[in-house]
């Protein structure tokens, strides 16, 4: 299905659930996104559809300017864009047949997990919300990579940030082996994330992201979110700051869950996909079930 926003449309697929959480009025809707440079195809299908097994709707899709989605330039990570894509989906969700309008779910993980955050923010209609390892503080996520990489790694990346936005769009991969220009570049993170990769994914991101990221806080709006909040919290995560989300999550009153393990490990074919998993329907059966 197509979503428009902002003159473009948004790719998207809509899943339907079990009968489980159904009520007179439908059943409860799932508005799911990727984190940095991520397309729909690349890992969060498992996701959907473990949810919509367990009666929930689902609505997974594609940022402008990435997958399948439309809009230019291509790759081009819009921050507060990116948010407005989020409320875009919910508005569209709440109209799709056999859904409860008033059960509205937000997902999401890694920078997805900072959006839906601020999509939520002061609004009275988002029914609960699920965080997965959430990118919430930028100049958190700054420092931790200034004390995992060297200096001359940190500069490179900085001069092609400075490049795009200079002398227009320029690339970096999204993910490259240690020493490689990328933004993510810590041994493992190459593999890990092309293991994902869908047929729409490219590994290239406009390199202004690096420069941009470090005003990106999220976090902040965490106070001003009224609906249940579950935050899922990689304790090892060397990509988003665990101390960064564990703030958040006092900030808005969230369950907070613990995962010994690392950003990448939450995924589908890691460790602690299935624990993952289980526990976002744990905590929406209990927030859903009697709405």
């Amino acid at each position: 299905m197509k979503i428009p926003v902002a003159g473009v449309e948004l790719d998207a697929w809509h899943i339907t659930g079990a009968d489980e959480l159904v009520r007179p009025a439908g059943r409860p809707v799932v508005v799911m996104a990727h984190g940095l440079g991520g397309t729909k195809d690349s890992g969060l299908a498992p996701f959907a559809e473990g949810l919509a097994k367990g009666g929930l709707d689902v609505l997974v899709f594609d940022y402008r300017g990435f997958g399948e989605s439309g809009g230019s330039p291509r790759q081009r990570v819009d921050l507060p864009g990116q948010v407005d894509d989020y409320r875009a989906a919910m508005a569209a969700a709440v109209r799709l047949p056999g859904v409860d309008p008033d059960r509205l779910v937000l997902w999401g993980v890694s920078l997805g997990g900072g959006h839906v955050l601020a999509a939520a923010a002061h609004r009275a209609d988002v029914a609960a919300i699920v965080a997965l390892t959430p990118l919430v503080d930028g100049l958190a996520a700054g420092r931790l990579a200034a004390r995992q990489h060297r200096p001359s790694a940190l500069l490179r990346s900085a001069v092609a940030g400075v490049r795009s936005r200079v002398g227009g769009a320029m690339t970096m991969p999204v993910v490259a082996r240690p020493g490689e220009l990328g933004a993510l570049t810590l041994p493992g993170h190459y593999e890990a994330y092309t293991a994902l990769a869908g047929p729409t994914w490219r590994n290239e991101v406009d390199a202004r992201i690096g420069l941009e990221l470090g005003s990106h806080r999220p976090g902040r709006q965490a106070r001003h979110v009224r609906a249940p909040l579950l935050v899922q919290i990689a304790d090892f995560d060397r990509s988003a700051p665990p101390r960064a989300s564990a703030k958040a999550a006092e900030a808005g009153r969230a369950e907070v869950r613990h995962y010994p393990c690392d950003h990448f490990d939450v995924w589908p074919g890691g460790d602690w996909f299935e624990p993952v998993l289980a526990h976002q329907l744990l905590f929406l059966r209990r927030h859903l079930t009697n709405r």
